[in-house]
């Protein structure tokens, strides 16, 4: 298992694993997105392979703050890993690293919010020790 940082190469599995198996053509749209993250020291697009196989995948964002002590913030985005491969530890593996990665950079906390919908994702985060502090909201600007 390779725990490595995605490259334009990698986007259509992305897509991928974000339509949770199902089509999703990269568009230039996509192609922006990609470019901003990874000319963004903050951004980090990261993946778990197997060769050439994407099998799971997420975006650690770093955020500047005044709490936490001046402290980055690590929010997690995009948290996937492919259906056929659920259950077999990749998804914690694949949060173990970017924790670690989030140490390492001297991060004072991680943070991430996941729809109300997806129950096995809150058990799976539960079971790593993450904790439901506080509530979220958000604001859609586009369709």
């Amino acid at each position: 298992m390779i725990f490595r940082t995605a490259t334009r190469e990698d986007l259509p599995a992305v897509l991928a694993l974000l339509a949770d198996g199902g089509p999703s053509p990269v568009t230039e749209a996509h192609e922006r997105a990609f470019d901003a993250i990874e000319a963004d020291a903050r951004n980090e697009l990261l993946l778990l392979a197997d060769g050439a196989d994407v099998l799971g995948c997420l975006q650690l964002t770093y955020v500047p703050g005044l709490g936490q002590g001046g402290r980055e913030r690590a929010l997690v985005e995009a948290v996937r890993v492919r259906a056929d491969r659920r259950g077999a530890g990749l998804g914690a593996e694949l949060m173990r690293r970017a924790t670690e990665r989030a140490r390492e950079r001297g991060c004072g906390l991680m943070q991430l919010t996941s729809n109300k919908r997806r129950e096995d994702a809150h058990r799976f985060y539960e079971r790593l020790g993450w904790a439901r502090s506080h509530e979220g909201f958000k604001l859609r600007l586009a369709d």
